[in-house]
């Protein structure tokens, strides 16, 4: 079988489109067929809607197949295996060519009817703005989902607002095509987390902008039996990631010591220690053998401008020394994504 082989829909748009929306799937076959007509139904805006299947069980593919079989708005692929977030939306980008994309994971749908419209417009009307971070909600209750919060806390009370930020929330945000591409499109040795900061850094060191807008929203379906368990090998790949981004983008191994030993007192108050330790010469090993996509070297460059819009949009909203240690080190991991255990 190759990478990718075409299940079902049309194997290409009929027509122009504008939008690209991008879902992956792996099981939850009830779900990915509610956010696939959740994107289907959007208005306002023409799209397309590419769902990117890396192994789901053969009677989930089956129901997911039948939800798009015939449509002319939808397709969807099924890669030879699991290529991680990083590295199935980066396949799922690839087989569009709208100059945006919208990535919808498959336990979201989105919270209105224009959703799509909205995101699209906003970077219509902003040309430095490569990415728009959505407002997450919780699908059951329209709250505010915490779980998915990838701001800082002190910008919670702000959720409703809009805002520059420095990264933006995978279960619901738009990209720039043109952008996306420039900057280098996802490092796939990330697998998951971290892989939208990643990419951020590198619009920002572009001199491109991400704006999060608290009236474009997204419902996310937050189960915990569905994540990836702290347990298991979430809190391995978040150290791991961590220190790596910070490697390629010029940090010295010396320099990440007092964050690594931050990760390892977390670790061992969340029961998760063996895999912090682990994940320090797992990041060493991914830093040594990276090499930056042609073009784009400059993008990994320290640069004033980024250290300045990082301190205004990021750092100076995460309050002094003594807080950040209650949260980002004593703090226990969220319940929401812990998983069974």
């Amino acid at each position: 079988m190759t990478e990718a082989a075409h299940v079902a829909g049309a194997e290409a748009p009929q027509r122009p489109v504008d939008v690209d929306v991008i879902i992956l799937s792996l099981d939850r076959a009830a779900d990915t067929v509610a956010a696939i007509a959740s994107a289907r139904l959007q208005r306002g805006v023409a799209k397309h809607v590419w769902i990117v299947d890396q192994g789901s069980r053969p009677d989930a593919l089956a129901a997911i197949a039948q939800a798009v079989d015939g449509a002319p708005d939808a397709t969807l692929v099924r890669l030879d295996r699991n290529h991680g977030v990083a590295g199935g939306r980066n396949r799922a980008t690839a087989l569009g060519r709208a100059p945006v994309v919208f990535a919808l994971d498959n336990d979201a749908e989105f919270a209105t009817p224009d959703t799509l419209w909205q995101a699209a417009t906003a970077l219509d009307e902003a040309p430095d703005i490569a990415a728009v971070a959505c407002r997450i909600l919780v699908h059951s209750t329209a709250e505010d989902d915490l779980s998915s919060w990838g701001f800082p806390r002190s910008l919670l009370p702000r959720a409703a607002e809009c805002f520059d930020v420095a990264t933006f929330v995978g279960a619901g945000h738009a990209l720039r095509r043109a952008d996306f591409e420039a900057a280098g499109a996802y490092d796939e040795a990330l697998f998951f987390t971290w892989e939208e900061f990643d990419l951020s850094l590198r619009l920002i060191k572009m001199g491109r902008r991400i704006r999060y807008r608290g009236d474009v929203a997204i419902r996310h379906k937050v189960s915990a039996e569905h994540r990836f368990a702290w347990s298991g090998t979430r809190w391995h790949h978040f150290v791991r990631n961590r220190l790596y981004l910070e490697m390629k983008h010029g940090a010295s191994p010396a320099t990440l010591l007092p964050r690594f030993l931050a990760y390892q007192l977390r670790g061992a108050r969340n029961g998760v220690l063996a895999q912090g330790l682990k994940a320090g010469p797992a990041a060493l090993s991914m830093a040594r053998r990276f090499r930056p996509p042609a073009g784009t070297a400059h993008l990994y460059a320290a640069s004033p401008a980024a250290r300045d819009y990082l301190a205004r949009t990021d750092a100076a909203h995460r309050g002094g020394a003594l807080a950040r240690l209650r949260g980002e080190v004593l703090g226990a991991l969220p319940a929401a994504a812990r998983g069974p255990r």
